[in-house]
């Protein structure tokens, strides 16, 4: 009689524990999505908070009222208006867009002979790009102004911003060195073999193998400037004709009165370019990033 009695209670401890254990994975499941939940809020909440109060009116914007009561779209029409957005506009992309490929094309060969080059004085040079890395942009700008504006006088211009970039950035010098360290010497030796200089091994086999790194690393370069507050500042400022884009949505911001739907849509036309850009591009950006190594 004891032994058939037994023999219930140990077909039903495996099904409590089971119980337990998947009671346990769905707390643990919810637990997990609603921290990402509300991560995603945190971030996606003040973008929402902007869109919205780009759609009021100028006497509703910033009260307590969350969502406009009528839906003023001609608050953009209005921003387009603005005397010089349009060539902030063009400010912005010739500045974003030159400089990306002025950084993109000095930083590739710079980093492909610190990754692959075996040379006297080579951890020196990396170094010193580690270095300039760590060094903050306020140390030196009064030298490079009295550079650029007073010897070269090129002040109210965008151009001491762009052309140092041709001369190579140490972030994204070290961002593709890391890259490229990941490619094997294989490759670049049946190069070799076959006859190709090192111009044509860069670019016949190590660029293509090194696109998810070189996106990265215009991707950051782009976003840099677009959002470059500080050095129109510093060079444009004295000439409206050569403000961009972050530095003219200063200009909503009046003395006594401040438009906020106005500035609010104009900071959304400024945001939207990179988001959409980001939205296309992040696989590469991500792959980038991440030094995942040779995708074939």
């Amino acid at each position: 009689m004891t032994q058939v009695l037994d023999k219930p209670v140990q077909l039903a401890n495996p099904t409590v524990a089971e119980r337990t254990a998947r009671r346990r994975a769905l707390l643990e499941w919810i637990a997990i999505h609603s921290l990402g939940i509300a991560v995603a809020l945190f971030f996606t909440l003040p973008f929402v908070f902007v869109v919205l109060t780009s759609l009021m009116s100028d006497q509703q914007a910033l009260t307590r009222d969350l969502v406009p009561d009528t839906w003023q779209w001609s608050n953009y029409t209005k921003v387009f208006d603005t005397p010089g957005f349009l060539t902030w506009w063009r400010n912005t992309l010739i500045y974003a867009g030159l400089g990306t490929l002025l950084t993109v094309v000095s930083s590739v060969p710079v980093a492909y002979a610190l990754a692959k080059f075996r040379f006297r004085g080579r951890n020196l040079s990396l170094m010193l790009v580690i270095s300039m890395m760590m060094l903050p942009p306020q140390v030196v700008i009064i030298p490079m102004y009295l550079f650029w504006a007073k010897q070269l006088d090129l002040s109210g211009t965008l151009w001491p911003l762009i052309i140092p970039m041709a001369f190579g950035d140490a972030f994204s010098i070290f961002l593709l060195r890391q890259f490229l360290m990941t490619i094997p010497n294989e490759y670049l030796d049946a190069a070799r073999v076959d006859g190709c200089g090192e111009f044509r091994t860069l670019t016949r086999v190590v660029l293509p193998m090194a696109k998810p790194g070189i996106a990265a690393v215009a991707l950051f370069q782009f976003f840099y400037a677009w959002n470059d507050y500080f050095g129109p500042q510093i060079y444009a400022s004295e000439n409206p004709g050569a403000w961009t884009l972050s530095y003219g949505l200063e200009s909503f911001k009046g003395a006594h009165h401040t438009d906020w739907n106005l500035t609010m849509a104009a900071t959304v036309l400024v945001m939207a370019p990179v988001i959409l850009v980001f939205f296309f591009a992040q696989k590469a950006f991500v792959e980038g990033v991440t030094l995942t190594g040779v995708k074939g």
